[in-house]
C-alpha cells in the first residue's frame, strides 16, 4: 500500500488555533457535563469515597449511552445582514453575512451550517470575511438560508451538516420507510447516474415559507410512487450511516462522491436517532446493536437490485459499519468501507474524554464496567450489557477483512485520530488519509476536494470490480 496514501496529511487553510486561547470554547463532547461534574467533585483519587466515585462513574456511563434529546444552542449570533436583493437579484435566498462569536469551530475555514430556532432554522455558511480576536467575533458569508428567520436568531449551533436534504444538494431522491426491528425508519434513496443539478437546489430553497420536513417527505414519497426507478435500481449501492447525535442529513456531503463512483445511495436512520423508532431501552448500543439496522438496509438494497455494497460511516456510524462488516449475513456483499472520524475503539475514547477532564482512571474503568456488566444495567438503563471488547478494532485488527479507507483529522477534538492511525498500521486492508484543522467529522467541510479525490483514488485502486 502506498505510504503516501496510508498516512498522508495536508494542512487546510485556516486561522491558527493558538490565537483563540482565551476565547469562548464550544465543546462538541456530549460527555462534557459528566466530565465537569467529575472534575468538580474530584479532590484527588485517593480521597474520593466509593459512593462519590460510583456516582461520577454512573453519570459518565449514562452520558455515553443515553441519546441527546436536543442540541444546545451554545453559539451567540450577533448580527445578520442580508444582501440587497435589488442590487443582487440573482443572489440565493437569505444570502448575506453573519457576525458570530469567534470559537474554535467558527474560525476554521470551510463550508458549514448554522442551525437556529431550535433546529428549525438552517443556513449554509461559507468563507470567513473578517475576524477580530480582540472582540471575539468573526464575520462569515451566508451562502443560503434554507429555512427559518436568521434575522430574529440570537443563538444557534455550528454543524457540518451543510444541506437539509438531497434536493438542496441538487439531487433527485425518494423518501422510503424501512421496516426495521423497532419499526418504520425513514431513509433517503438517491439513484445513481445523476448530474448535480444547481437548478434543483435553487428550486428547493425557501425563505418565503418555513421549511417543514413532513411536507418534503410527503412530496418525495409521492414522487417515488410515480417514478419507475423507485422499483429497481440495479448496480452497486452505498449505505450511509450517520454518527452519534446526528441524523441522516450528515451523509449528504458524500453524495457527489457516491455519484462519481456510480453508486445509488441509501441514507438511513437507525434506532434512537430521533428519526427512527427508539429501542425499548432508549439507549445507544455504540454499534453493538445498531448494526442490525444496517443489515436490514442492505437487505432492502439487494431487493432493489444492489449488486455490491459500500458502507459510509461517520463517527459512531463508523463503529456501526465495522460491526456490520464483521457480523452481517451480507458481509460478503460489502466491497469496502469509507469511514470519516470513526470510533474504532471505545476504550481509547473513554480514556481520552475522562483523562482530558482530570477524572481518575479508576472512575473511567468503573464507568466502562457499568456498560459492560449486568450489574450496571439499573444505572445505565441498558437492556443488556454492551461488549466493548467486540468493538475494539485495535485488539481485533487482524479480524477486519473488508477493505477500508479512513479519513481522520489530527485536530478531531472528540474522536482522536490515534486509534485510526494504529488500525491502519496493524492491518494492510486499512488505509488512512490524514487531515488537519478539521474538527470532528468535518474533514469534508474543510477540504471537500481532497476528501472526494481521496475516496475516488482509493476506490479506483482497491475496488476496480465494483461494477462487476
Amino acid at each position: 500500500m502506498p505510504e503516501s496514501v496510508r498516512s498522508s496529511s495536508r494542512s487546510a487553510r485556516s486561522r491558527p488555533l493558538a490565537a483563540l486561547r482565551g476565547q469562548p470554547r464550544e465543546s462538541s463532547s456530549v460527555w462534557a457535563r459528566g466530565a465537569v461534574a467529575g472534575t468538580a467533585l474530584t479532590v484527588g483519587a485517593a480521597s474520593l469515597s466509593f459512593g462519590v466515585s460510583s456516582a461520577i462513574a454512573a453519570y459518565v456511563a449514562r452520558q455515553v449511552v443515553v441519546p441527546p434529546r436536543y442540541r444546545s444552542e451554545d453559539l451567540s449570533i450577533h448580527e445578520y445582514s442580508p444582501v440587497d436583493r435589488q442590487a443582487h437579484p440573482d443572489a440565493l435566498p437569505g444570502a448575506g453575512e453573519v457576525r458570530l462569536a469567534a470559537t474554535v469551530e467558527t474560525t476554521v475555514d470551510g463550508v458549514y451550517s448554522l442551525r437556529f430556532g431550535g433546529g428549525e432554522g438552517h443556513a449554509r455558511i461559507g468563507e470567513i470575511l473578517s475576524w477580530s480576536p480582540a472582540a471575539g467575533e468573526v464575520v462569515r458569508e451566508v451562502q443560503e438560508v434554507y429555512s427559518g428567520d436568521l434575522s430574529a436568531a440570537s443563538r444557534g449551533w455550528w454543524a457540518g451538516t451543510v444541506y437539509p436534504d438531497p434536493a438542496a444538494a441538487g439531487y433527485r431522491f425518494h423518501e422510503v420507510e424501512l421496516p426495521m426491528e423497532m419499526g418504520a425508519a425513514p431513509c433517503w434513496v438517491v439513484p445513481a447516474g445523476q448530474e448535480r443539478d444547481p437548478q434543483r437546489a435553487a428550486e428547493h430553497s425557501t425563505t418565503a415559507r418555513q421549511y417543514r420536513r413532513d411536507d418534503a417527505q410527503h412530496e418525495a414519497a409521492h414522487a417515488a410512487a410515480e417514478d419507475p426507478a423507485a422499483q429497481q435500481l440495479p448496480g452497486p449501492w452505498a449505505i450511509m450511516v450517520h454518527g452519534r447525535g446526528a441524523q441522516r442529513m450528515e451523509a449528504i456531503r458524500a453524495l457527489d462522491t457516491a455519484q462519481r463512483m456510480g453508486l445509488t445511495s441509501l441514507l438511513i436512520s437507525y434506532r434512537n436517532d430521533r428519526e427512527a423508532p427508539a429501542s425499548p431501552d432508549g439507549r445507544y448500543g455504540l454499534g453493538f446493536t445498531e448494526w442490525k439496522d444496517v443489515q436490514l438496509a442492505i437487505s432492502y438494497a439487494k431487493l432493489r437490485g444492489a449488486t455490491r455494497i459500500v458502507l459510509f460511516g461517520w463517527s459512531m456510524g463508523g463503529a456501526i459499519c465495522l460491526q456490520t462488516a464483521d457480523l452481517s449475513i451480507y458481509r460478503a456483499d460489502i466491497a469496502g468501507m469509507v469511514l470519516t472520524g470513526p470510533v474504532v475503539d471505545w476504550f481509547t475514547l473513554f480514556t481520552h474524554h475522562t483523562a482530558s477532564r482530570h477524572i481518575p482512571s479508576a472512575i473511567t474503568t468503573m464507568a466502562q464496567s457499568l456498560i459492560t456488566s449486568p450489574r450496571g444495567l439499573w444505572l445505565t438503563g441498558l437492556a443488556a450489557p454492551l461488549d466493548l471488547g467486540s468493538l475494539d478494532w485495535i485488539t481485533r485488527a487482524d479480524q477486519l477483512q473488508t477493505p477500508t479507507l479512513i479519513l481522520h483529522s489530527a485536530d478531531d477534538e472528540f474522536v482522536p485520530d490515534t486509534a485510526s492511525k494504529r488500525l491502519a498500521e496493524l492491518n494492510d486492508r486499512v488505509e488512512m488519509v490524514g487531515f488537519e484543522r478539521a474538527r470532528h467529522t468535518k474533514e469534508w467541510n474543510v477540504d471537500p476536494q481532497r476528501w472526494e479525490s481521496s475516496v475516488l483514488s482509493w476506490a479506483q485502486r482497491v475496488l476496480p470490480d465494483l461494477h462487476g
